[in-house]
């Protein structure tokens, strides 16, 4: 099969906090609205960001890591949505440089175009210095050009055209855009996505959320990069090769795999979805939110999301618990996954103190933090070899339980994360990405062969 050429962007930033979401969520809805068919990914593990890139494209949008996926499967991921995209969009995450690898890691590898989204609050001058920094700290890097966010108004919008362009004489959009200035977007909070302590607000809990964004893409219309088009922008694309097929066993044929997803259970990667399935399971959902009993199913996957904020409703799911129970208990795989986990324990302790009963299939109780507890890449040594992913959390466990396995941090880090086994239940803060090894996906969704993990 040939190589096929496409327009292709990376929206990046000198940190997090910069607009990065915003102004890639705006970007695709204005695409989409104009009639482009586009392909939006989110660099590194993250699951509240794409349901913004997801709500702007109509799209499913996959992660892109080079340690999480590896080459090979950010090679097939960018080359299937190719084929039915007029331009792909990657949001970058944290800062260009950040991490090991890095959005600018990607970028090189795949030859990625750059956009930077610099927040230009309470600066002036220094905003060409920092776009300067960005683009010239590695050779190679493919340059779009800067954007900057949260301007105080034309005055401050034309010191910073003015810092980026070397001078304050008018030029036309495309004469701009070759120069590397994008435009500016105001400071407000039209132009701004709303947060909470894991990140974005998720996109589906909002009723204006498709206006919000609508409201980014019209703001964006009014920059020389919203008014860029679909001809300009071919001469960013990229070359993209096809991958080897790697075809899988399926070894989950037959099988039934109930999915909790609700508000509650929101964070669900769409790779893990189609992983389950390409091993030949059938993928059956359920909304323990709604009280919903566990549909007749072979093995159950309690993905993460905020229990935190919906545990007097989980703890009132008295139909959804003991289904569940009876399901372990009937010795049938159960796999949960940070706030899946936290809602089989016995009870969790709120921010406010509110300690709420959960389920009680898991022993032990957890505590709502106010910092950070754990963030970054992991690794789970399997029978079937290592399984990726990452951790995110805000809570802490306690449980008399003994762990069966730890997670190992890719570049060494104090902090893995414990693997516990009770029963036919397997849980962990440990966030998998199934795609770096449906071998190990199928053995745990399998129950592990009868095994101890």
């Amino acid at each position: 099969m040939d190589a096929l050429q496409r327009p292709a962007v990376l929206i990046a930033a000198p940190a997090s906090g910069q607009g990065k979401t915003s102004v890639a969520a705006g970007l695709a809805r204005l695409w989409t609205r104009q009639g482009w068919r586009v392909r939006a990914f989110k660099c590194g593990p993250d699951f509240l960001d794409p349901q913004w890139l997801a709500l702007a494209t109509g799209q499913p949008v996959d992660n892109l890591d080079l340690w999480m996926n590896g080459e090979t499967d950010v090679r097939a991921r960018l080359w299937r949505a190719a084929q039915a995209a007029d331009i792909l969009l990657i949001e970058g995450v944290m800062g260009l440089y950040d991490g090991q690898p890095s959005a600018a890691d990607l970028a090189l590898a795949w030859d990625l175009p750059v956009l930077a989204v610099v927040s230009a609050a309470s600066m002036a001058g220094t905003f060409g210095a920092i776009v300067h920094g960005l683009r010239h700290y590695r050779s190679g890097l493919r340059w779009v050009g800067a954007l900057a966010n949260r301007v105080a108004g034309e005055a401050h919008a034309a010191m910073l055209r003015a810092a980026v362009l070397g001078g304050g004489e008018a030029v036309t959009d495309e004469e701009a855009v070759a120069r590397g200035w994008l435009g500016a977007l105001p400071r407000t909070d039209v132009v701004a996505l709303p947060e909470r302590h894991l990140g974005l607000t998720q996109a589906a809990e909002l009723s204006d959320s498709v206006a919000r964004l609508d409201a980014l893409a019209d703001a964006l219309a009014q920059t020389p990069l919203g008014r860029m088009s679909r001809a300009a922008w071919q001469r960013w694309s990229v070359r993209l090769t096809p991958p080897m097929p790697t075809p899988l066993e399926p070894v989950l044929a037959g099988r039934r795999i109930a999915v909790a997803r609700d508000a509650a259970f929101s964070f669900i990667y769409p790779a893990n979805v189609q992983t389950l399935q390409d091993l030949g399971a059938q993928v059956l959902w359920f909304s323990p939110l709604a009280n919903e009993p566990l549909p007749d199913c072979d093995a159950v996957w309690l993905p993460g999301g905020y229990p935190e904020l919906h545990a007097p409703a989980l703890s009132a799911a008295r139909i959804t618990r003991d289904t569940l129970a009876a399901h372990v208990a009937a010795g049938r795989p159960l796999w949960a996954e940070c706030g899946g986990m936290l809602a089989l324990l016995e009870a969790l302790t709120l921010a406010d103190g509110t300690c709420v009963p959960m389920w009680g299939i898991l022993p032990g109780r957890a505590r709502m933090q106010p910092r950070l507890a754990a963030l970054g890449m992991q690794a789970w040594s399997t029978p079937q070899g290592e399984l990726r992913g990452h951790t995110f959390h805000y809570s802490a466990l306690e449980t008399s339980l003994t762990p069966v396995a730890h997670t190992v941090p890719p570049q060494g880090g104090r902090r893995a994360e414990a693997v516990y086994a009770h029963g036919s239940v397997h849980a962990s803060y440990f966030h998998a990405w199934f795609a770096s090894n449906p071998a190990a996906v199928g053995w745990l969704f399998r129950g592990g062969d009868g095994r101890c993990i």
